[in-house]
């Protein structure tokens, strides 16, 4: 092994020889174990909250592999319609094009291309976290197996009587010109304004004074609610109203929707341009007015004056109009949550809009595939980690609305439905199907519907139509490839589990278990893993505005610090914000950010996956950890060094030393918990397990208690020492192999060799089982008793400030018959690594010398004062260390006082509570006769 470890040498090239060697795929061997990667979009690159989520997939993935599992890890891309076709429009603009200039076709061939050309960035990046995941069945949401799955599913829906064209509210971007999803929709806070408008009654006696944000939309206005509680204006329901600029008669009427206290409680209500007013409408049988065209200006539904204004311009030329006719009451400042499109920033205007739906809300739809989605979470055949998530999950299914799944786009899966000249609708997978299933005679020729579906609607079908279905036999990708075969791969449904974050549960997950349930009769996975959101150190949200975000590849490989401005800074148009943004970047990075590694990166994401809702990640947690992967690279090359030249030998009658059985028992119990917290999805937890174990107990403790038996004359204890040191650090290496696989994949073909193991990588070994370990508790026993000692000489040196080097007498006092037993036992062992004189015992009665203490059990361990230690200083440490331990007392026994904790807690934590106030009660007594000892 080289002398410092360098992970930019080893990662690439352990990388390329796993994915060369096919251990990705599944073995064909034991039971099914699958998880589906959430596909990113074909033009993502890699962020943070990727790099976390799929650590956790891998260290699970390569965990059950060891574990004997035949496992998949499905990956792919999806074809994000919105995202990509906006990327290859932008290109055309360049050249002053659009994608009319180029015909459908020839555009969708365009895509194409880039996606070819580009679309590969972040399955790259992917492999850089060491993701150990079957490339070979990459699949693509267009690809030519999952379109076929897409028409199946379409057309099996709309015979079914589920799938329904309708006109409808969406959300409309007008920049775009498609509807989109509330997923794409950001509320943004802004400044902006109320203002009080006031209609007069028909016959002129009356009038209300209704508030609104939006006053250009009072053009399609039909009504003006009141709450029927309201006893202010309980006189003016059913009367009605002259709408101001139009003159349009509207009614009055009462709501229950109405806030009394908003404004002047008097809402107008504009049910084509605001979904909370389209239900009051439709509560209220109200026909809508759409009064704005598809980008967003006004059309001949209002008055001529107002006709193709932009809806802004409209805004300014009402309120002018209102104010000279003097119904402008009031205009007040006003904070407001505006919905803005994520992919144009152009505010989204509700749209009454033509539109292919999904069946969620009648009573068929609901039987046929919304209930089937509510049983399979409340029955527990899908099971949420953290579990309150099933609530947020059952609750928007509850309350579900039948799913807008048409978009206008030309990039995506276009919809299988054809229209004659009569506009009657023919649907099938192709235009032949389509005739061959009609109901009535095509008027003329048929033209292909120009939408495509939303771009969740082939993600709904991830689980098993990345298996093949609907084909039978073996099906190929666009390049011809083997990819999958539903015949044999329907074993990997439902999958194991699903990691995902909480803000798709509604747009992903139920829509999964909606279509999974419906065309499989299965559910799509067991478990759904919420993982946290990624925040920076100080829990702020990551934004590139704010100059908090950070590239997992720049932790991984490093960056200077000007080339990190120029990239943070570089897609920023506004001054001021790219100049706080290089401000903060300059403070926070003066020197760049170093190279951590990708292991380092993966076991500080380990370490942070608890149950919570967000992680605040610290690059300087993240340099600990590399610290870790060094400990551990030197204590692999500390072992080597101390072995002999070939394989080892076993001992013949097991571990010879009892420091050997102490780490085997330790180990043991190691393991036991962390495949608990496998099980539990606690990651932080077994990260926290596996790194106390190996940098504590042993690389501090094991590597130091080896050295007698190494360096001594018993050549029996050497030898098994030897062979226990391969056997435990090659244990270890098994165990961190999933959250560190690289640093442990180097170190294991070093190691390997000794062990004559005949495996080519590491994670083609076994997962270390917990229970082929022989526990020893007595040698446990004694061992703890001999650190404790050490530990209590060592801790007196430090505080003392006594050179390490120096050898110093040792005394000791009190204890039991064991206690002298195990000194006499380990004496050889306490001089040599505690550096003292051969242990003495003071015979009780007998005068004791000024000496600093430190009590094991009912023993005390004394180094005399003369000519070491200054008797002021052992005063004040011996107060320090009385104080702490009354502090520890006063823990156990607040916990033991609190009648909740002792009736609920189990019964060996209550008694082990119980055993620390006896055990704390012993060391401090024996503290505090040393302290009245020295005066």
């Amino acid at each position: 092994m080289d002398k410092s470890f360098e992970p930019g040498q080893i990662e690439s090239k352990w990388y390329t020889a796993w994915e060369a060697s096919g251990d990705f795929k599944p073995s064909g061997q034991g039971k099914p174990y699958c998880i589906l990667l959430p596909p990113p979009n074909v033009t993502g690159t890699l962020h943070m909250g990727h790099a976390f989520q799929q650590t956790v997939m891998d260290m699970l993935i390569r965990y059950q592999r060891m574990r004997g599992m035949n496992t998949l890890w499905q990956v792919g891309t999806d074809h994000a319609g919105i995202a990509t076709q906006k990327i290859v429009e932008n290109q055309l603009a360049v050249d002053n094009q659009t994608r009319h200039d180029l015909g459908r076709e020839a555009f969708v061939e365009r895509v194409w291309q880039w996606k070819e050309e580009s679309g590969s960035t972040i399955t790259h990046q992917m492999r850089r976290l060491g993701v150990a995941a079957d490339w070979s069945r990459e699949r693509f949401t267009m690809d030519p197996g999952l379109s076929a799955a897409v028409r199946k599913v379409f057309v099996d829906w709309f015979r079914a009587g589920l799938i329904y064209r309708g006109n409808r509210l969406v959300n409309w971007d007008p920049a775009l010109g498609t509807a989109v999803s509330d997923l794409e929709v950001n509320n943004v806070e802004r400044d902006g304004h109320l203002w009080s408008i006031r209609y007069n009654t028909v016959d002129g006696k009356d009038s209300v004074v209704v508030a609104t944000t939006r006053p250009e939309t009072m053009l399609g206005d039909v009504a003006v609610a009141v709450n029927p509680e309201d006893e202010r204006y309980t006189h003016l329901i059913g009367t009605t109203l002259r709408l101001p600029l139009s003159g349009r008669e509207i009614p009055v009427i009462a709501d229950d929707y109405v806030d009394r206290e908003f404004g002047t409680g008097f809402v107008k209500i504009t049910p084509a341009h605001d979904f909370n007013d389209y239900a009051i409408g439709q509560r209220h049988n109200l026909a809508p007015i759409n009064i704005f065209t598809l980008d967003a200006k006004v059309n001949e539904n209002a008055p001529e004056k107002y006709r193709g204004m932009d809806r802004y311009e409209a805004r300014k030329a009402v309120l002018a109009d209102l104010d000279a006719e003097g119904l402008l009451v009031e205009t007040k400042p006003h904070k407001l949550q505006v919905p803005v499109s994520q992919r144009s920033d152009a505010v989204i205007e509700p749209m009454l809009t033509d539109q292919w739906f999904l069946d969620l809300t009648s009573e068929k739809g609901r039987k046929e595939i919304t209930e089937p989605a509510l049983d399979a979470v409340r029955s527990g055949e899908v099971k949420f980690v953290p579990e309150n998530w099933s609530t947020t999950y059952t609750q928007w299914l509850d309350n579900i609305q039948d799913w807008c799944i048409s978009r206008q786009l030309w990039w995506g899966h276009r919809i299988p439905a054809w229209y004659d000249e009569a506009g009657n609708i023919f649907v099938g997978e192709d235009e032949a199907d389509a005739r061959a299933h009609a109901s009535t005679t095509p008027v003329g020729a048929l033209h292909q519907d120009d939408d495509v579906l939303d771009t969740w609607f082939s993600s709904a079908l991830w689980p098993f139509s990345t298996l093949g279905w609907p084909m039978q036999g073996p099906q190929k990708n666009e390049h011809g490839e083997l990819v999958a075969n539903w015949e044999t791969d329907n074993v990997f449904l439902p999958s194991a589990v699903l990691v995902t974050g909480f803000d798709i549960i509604f747009f992903w997950v139920a829509r999964m278990v909606m279509a999974t349930k419906y065309f499989t009769g299965r559910v799509p996975f067991r478990h759904v893993y919420i993982n946290a959101i990624v925040r920076d150190a100080e829990g702020q949200k990551m934004s590139k505005s704010k100059g908090n975000t950070l590239d997992p590849l720049d932790l991984i490989d490093g960056i200077e610090l000007e080339p990190l401005v120029a990239k943070s800074t570089k897609s920023l148009l506004i001054p001021q914000v790219r100049e706080k943004v290089e401000k903060r970047i300059r403070k926070d990075y003066p020197t760049g950010i170093p190279a951590i590694g990708t292991d380092a990166l993966r076991f500080t994401f380990a370490a942070l996956a608890s149950y919570s809702r967000t992680i605040n990640f610290d690059i300087k947690r993240a340099e600990g950890y590399k610290a870790f992967c060094n400990k551990l690279w030197n204590a692999a090359r500390f072992v080597l060094m101390n072995l002999p030249e070939g394989e080892l030998s076993a001992p013949a009658n097991g571990p010879v030393t009892e420091a050997e059985r102490w780490i085997l028992t330790r180990l043991k119990q190691t393991l036991t918990d962390v495949e608990q917290h496998f099980a539990s999805y606690r990651f932080d937890l077994l990260a926290q397990e596996l790194y106390e174990f190996t940098w504590n107990e042993f690389c501090d403790w094991f590597l130091e208690l080896s050295k007698p038996a190494l360096n001594g004359d018993d050549a029996a204890a050497a030898a098994s020492t030897r062979h226990t040191l391969v056997v435990v650090l090659e244990t270890i290496l098994r165990a961190l192999h999933p959250i560190v696989p690289f640093i442990s994949e180097e170190i294991w073909h070093s190691v390997s060799p000794k062990l004559a193991l005949p495996e080519k990588f590491l994670m083609e070994r076994p997962w270390p089982k917990a229970d082929a370990i022989v526990a020893d508790d007595a040698a446990t026993a004694e061992i703890e008793w001999f650190k404790n000692v050490l530990s209590g000489i060592r801790r007196i040196r430090a505080e003392m400030n006594i050179a390490p080097g120096k050898t110093i007498p040792l005394l000791l006092a009190d204890g039991d018959a064991g206690d002298r037993a195990r000194a006499a036992k380990f004496a050889a062992q306490i001089s040599f690594l505690a550096r003292v004189d051969a242990p003495q015992w003071i015979e009780s009665g007998a005068n004791e010398p000024a000496a600093a203490v430190a009590v094991v059990g009912s023993m005390r361990v004394l180094i005399p004062l003369a000519g070491l230690i200054d008797l002021a200083a052992e005063k004040t440490r011996l107060s320090k260390e009385i104080s702490r331990i009354e502090v520890e007392i006063k823990k156990c026994e607040g916990k033991l006082g609190n009648a909740n904790f002792v009736a609920n807690a189990p019964a060996e934590v209550v008694t082990q509570e119980r055993q620390r106030i006896t055990d704390w009660g012993v060391q401090l007594t024996a503290l505090r006769e040393q302290a009245q000892k020295l005066g």
